[in-house]
């Protein structure tokens, strides 16, 4: 199991806060990378940041979903910050890097992840999307994979991304860098919903997930997640042990019996 990203000093920091907002809403973490002045580019912070407020989302059961938007209009996210001059330098000795160490906790995540894409989302923007379970997006919002343009190739974002799009859009968004449009991405079934008011697709979204059974969710998650490289009989030989186990869940009990009285089920969450 590689190590996951922890927090950095950074984290700590006021800096990192102000790059990286986090607020709990209800039970909603709202996580905002909040660079606005470089398109909510990444740096290494930001993505230790987001490990760390991941792992701590997971490891609350209060929390019941996790939304992650971009600061301002303009930019989701921009991928990595270029004008560093280090974004594609590592520790070529170190085994596992932050960004892929990044999409491993989102595909361990039994916290439903939410992308608000609020504009421009490219490059690593298109893998903090696509990592996520679910996304809304503003009709002004754009996606693309533009690193051919700067000399690289969207490498790491495949693995999210690849089982999204149909393999000749996805050659041609990486092999040409050019971009696609809100309304292209949803007929794409890249994106769940295209609004003006991308906040009212969020409010759409949770609306329909937080009155829905927490431990069904969460364990569905992992059902789901677990299977997606699995052959077909495996696959069923886990899941039928999967569904023994969701019965003996305190809110199938709870959701079984509040069906039968015809009423609103009261959920425990175990």
């Amino acid at each position: 199991m590689p190590e996951l990203p922890s927090s950095s000093p950074a984290a700590a920091s006021g800096e990192l806060r102000e790059e990286l907002r986090e607020e709990m809403r209800g039970p909603v973490m709202w996580l905002t990378i909040a660079r606005e002045e470089r398109r909510n580019a990444l740096n290494a912070e930001v993505i230790a940041g987001l490990g760390n407020a991941l792992a701590r989302a997971n490891a609350d059961t209060a929390v019941r979903a996790v939304v992650l938007t971009g600061a301002g209009t303009r930019a989701f996210c921009a991928g990595a910050d270029l004008q560093s001059g280090t974004s594609f330098k590592f520790d070529y000795a170190a085994p596992y890097q932050g960004m892929a160490n990044l999409f491993r906790q989102a595909r361990q995540s039994t916290v439903p992840l939410i992308a608000r894409v609020n504009g421009a989302c490219m490059a690593g923007g298109m893998g903090l999307m696509a990592m996520c379970d679910m996304a809304v997006a503003s009709s002004t919002a754009v996606f693309g994979l533009p690193e051919v343009k700067v000399g690289v190739f969207p490498a790491q974002v495949l693995s999210v991304l690849g089982g999204l799009l149909p393999r000749r859009v996805l050659a041609q968004m990486c092999i040409t860098g050019e971009p696609i449009d809100a309304a292209q991405a949803l007929a794409l079934n890249l994106v769940n919903r295209v609004s003006d008011d991308v906040d009212e697709s969020v409010d759409w979204l949770l609306a329909r997930l937080l009155d829905k059974s927490p431990s069904a969710i969460r364990r569905g998650l992992y059902t789901m997640k677990k299977i997606e490289t699995m052959a077909f009989e495996e696959s069923m030989a886990f899941t039928e042990s999967q569904i023994g186990l969701f019965a003996l869940t305190e809110d199938a009990a709870e959701g079984q019996r509040a069906f039968r009285e015809k009423r609103k089920p009261q959920w425990s969450g175990r």
